[in-house]
């Protein structure tokens, strides 16, 4: 079994992330817009790739952004359908070589410019750590295998190789949110956002939403038997009605796209 290869991040961008993490701002939600951009140009790029080579798309035909909450790990996860990265990108995309705006970037942050210009310098995907302890990015590129890059800040990442893939093409990033950031797995919060910053979108971006049904069981024996305890008198007059099979109604919640 291959082990999980480990990356120091470059020095630079090692610098930018603690910035990041370590400064207060009060306009967090930027990471969000900046994440559903880098989906969209993803989707850009595999849409151009099959003007030329329309079989690209035969394995995802759908063009799409899903985004994911889950109370119960404290995550997002933001997918989408888009051309992916090689293992080779991902490593030099996500830490080993800086881009020529992280530096640039850093020194308009310490000028007082706002976060929320990170987008403009080509380093928009760090701005996960403003909400998330923990970032795993898992991709699929039509040339290369399924790929995970794990990291929690702390000046290294780490690469691996996927046995159990989630995507057909692509790429799913999952934020494991910070205590004090858990209302980015708030529905409310998150459809607001989408809204504000998927203006320019030009992709469906579909979120996955929790409901609540009533559906109507069968009662099982013993509740039976406690219900006609609980209903003796009512039952007496009711005639053939008790041979009937009892039901109770009950919520259920279940989530969708």
């Amino acid at each position: 079994m291959v082990e999980k290869e480990t990356y120091e991040f470059q020095a630079e961008i090692n610098q930018l992330m603690s910035l990041i993490i370590n400064t207060f701002y009060s306009n967090k939600e930027i990471f969000l817009r900046e994440i559903i951009s880098n989906a969209s140009d993803a989707l850009d790029k595999i849409r151009y790739q099959s003007l030329t080579d329309k079989s690209i798309l035969e394995i995802e035909p759908k063009l799409e952004i899903k985004i994911q909450a889950d109370k119960n790990t404290k995550t997002l996860s933001i997918i989408d359908t888009g051309v992916g990265m090689t293992k080779t990108e991902l490593i030099n995309n996500l830490g080993t070589i800086a881009k020529s705006g992280t530096k640039s970037f850093m020194e308009a942050l310490q000028a007082g410019a706002d976060v929320s210009m990170i987008g403009q310098f080509g380093v928009g995907f760090y701005s996960a750590y403003l909400v998330a302890d923990k970032v795993i990015v898992e991709t699929k590129n039509v040339n290369d295998t399924h790929y995970v890059w794990e990291s929690a800040a702390g000046g290294s990442f780490t690469i691996d190789k996927i046995s159990d893939p989630s995507l057909t093409r692509g790429t799913k990033l999952v934020l494991y949110l910070k205590e004090d950031q858990l209302e980015y797995i708030e529905e409310r919060r998150l459809k607001d956002l989408v809204k504000k910053h998927s203006e320019f979108i030009q992709y469906p971006i579909n979120l996955w939403v929790e409901k609540e049904i009533e559906k109507e069981i069968e009662v099982s024996n013993e509740e039976e038997g406690d219900q006609i305890k609980n209903e003796k008198d009512q039952e007496k007059n009711e005639g053939d009605d008790k041979e009937k099979k009892k039901t109770k109604k009950i919520k259920e919640i279940t989530h969708e796209w």
